[in-house]
């Protein structure tokens, strides 16, 4: 496969390495991007273990809670500037709403608003705003108790990212904080268990082959692969997690001494995973004067 000048741009910028050092990894994976990435974490090159592309989707992600059920509903426009618009956050907050009474995306597209549907009041708003929208994702949680919280706010329970929390127990202020805390740690599951099994494999991988390059004997490297993993546990998984507002807790000890156990979360942000088309400025002109 050709290892192209974008190709070798899009992984420095997933993992902070060098240009030389981005292009041999494509070279040596034959442009897997996602074995490339590993490439370079073995050999201890890369900055970060996970990439986020760029993403060409603006809107909002909307929240809202009651009767201890919380959604949260992606909602995107193509710019920001129609995000700010009064009769966009209108049209996101009776979605979300919307939302409550449904259990999937489906059947949320489906649901009424008036006497439409949400697809066909999409629809209209796209002919009067004048932009295409779309609602893209929904989640929800459940608990005794679910509290939420939106990064980046541009109104009332709608903002850049939506974070859900579900809670077993009687909420007194704690379920905000851990809220806040998913929206700046953005944790991969709740607990190990919850991990894509596929996941954790993957970074066991990386993990072995970095031990194995020290050139330690086998029961030395078994060693510091469990030490490794637990560290990765640790960073990943919301309640092994060090709370952000006091980081001599764990999220779970936090919860516990609040008298409250997470049960489960759902943190959407807008437009994530959604790789942007770049083009030059003059393509882009040429393009518009072509018609």
């Amino acid at each position: 496969m050709a290892i192209t000048a974008a190709l070798v741009k899009q992984l420095r910028d997933s993992t902070g390495a060098g240009m030389m050092d981005a292009k041999k990894a494509l070279t040596e994976t034959d442009g897997d991007m996602e074995a490339a990435v590993d490439w370079l974490r073995t050999k201890g090159l890369a900055k970060a273990a996970k990439k986020s592309g760029r993403t060409a989707a603006e809107g909002l992600v909307g929240v809202a809670v009651s009767g201890g059920v919380g959604v949260a509903v992606e909602v995107n426009s193509e710019t920001d500037f129609v995000a700010r618009n009064a009769e966009f956050q209108d049209m996101v907050q009776k979605i979300t709403q919307a939302a409550l009474s449904v259990s999937d995306l489906d059947a949320l597209r489906a649901a009424m608003i008036g006497d439409k549907s949400v697809d066909a009041y999409v629809t209209d708003k796209v002919a009067t705003i004048g932009e295409n929208m779309s609602v893209r994702r929904m989640a929800s949680v459940a608990g005794e108790s679910v509290a939420s919280y939106v990064h980046n706010a541009a109104a009332t329970d709608m903002g850049s990212i939506g974070v859900l929390v579900a809670m077993k127990g009687a909420d007194n202020g704690i379920g905000k904080q851990i809220a806040m805390h998913i929206a700046a740690s953005n944790p991969a599951s709740l607990g190990e268990n919850d991990l894509d099994p596929a996941l954790v494999e993957r970074e066991k991988q990386v993990l072995t082959e970095q031990a194995r390059e020290s050139g330690k004997p086998d029961a030395v490297i078994e060693k510091m692969i469990v030490g490794r993993m637990k560290k990765y546990f640790e960073e990943v998984t919301l309640l092994n997690q060090k709370f952000v507002i006091n980081p001599d807790l764990t999220v779970s000890k936090a919860a516990a001494e609040a008298r409250v156990e997470v049960t489960g979360f759902v943190r959407l942000a807008v437009g994530e995973g959604i790789e942007k088309v770049e083009e030059d400025f003059a393509a882009e002109v040429a393009k518009t004067m072509g018609g």
